[in-house]
């Protein structure tokens, strides 16, 4: 396998910058990227930044500052985002098919403990995350629900999932 630079996405920074969480969408079209200030960046495939949008605390009263995004991923159609996070939920974001469309929030979901990583399965209509409590959930976006897959008593580190949508779950 060969690497090759092709550019630069965000200049290097005095101070943290660390990138949080980023993801492509399926269709090749779109990069998101969020770094610690929880802004949702959106990218081209020619990596030129297209567009924008600030993500939201579960508790609004705790301030902007009280939670990272924890993991990015796109639905396969590639028009929403899912965005997990530290305190406790998930926005999915609707983001539409053009640049420029809004971005709202379409569904949420409140969990009990911080999200570690999010997938969503190829062809599948729901998203699968996992938690810090050990818990790997499925995700519904059309009911805001959740329901538990997979429990122990381990820190869910990452999933992933072949294209015929056999899991397989790392957790320490």
């Amino acid at each position: 396998m060969q690497l090759k630079h092709l550019r630069t996405l965000l200049a290097p920074q005095d101070g943290p910058s660390k990138v949080t969480a980023l993801a492509w969408a399926p269709n090749n079209s779109k990069l998101a990227v969020c770094t610690v200030d929880r802004i949702v960046l959106l990218f081209d495939e020619h990596g030129e930044k297209r567009d924008k949008f600030s993500t939201k605390p579960a508790n609004p009263d705790l301030g902007k500052k009280c939670y990272q995004v924890t993991g990015l991923v796109f639905s396969p159609d590639s028009t929403k985002i899912v965005v997990g996070q530290s305190d406790n939920i998930i926005f999915v974001y609707k983001i539409g098919e053009q640049w420029g469309d809004k971005k709202v929030i379409c569904n949420k979901i409140i969990l009990q403990s911080a999200v570690t990583t999010l997938i969503w399965p190829v062809q599948q209509p729901t998203f699968i995350f996992g938690l810090a409590d050990g818990k790997v959930k499925l995700g519904n976006v059309k009911g805001s629900k959740s329901q538990t897959i997979y429990s122990s008593e381990s820190y869910v580190v990452s999933l992933t999932s072949r294209f015929d949508c056999h899991i397989l779950i790392y957790m320490h």
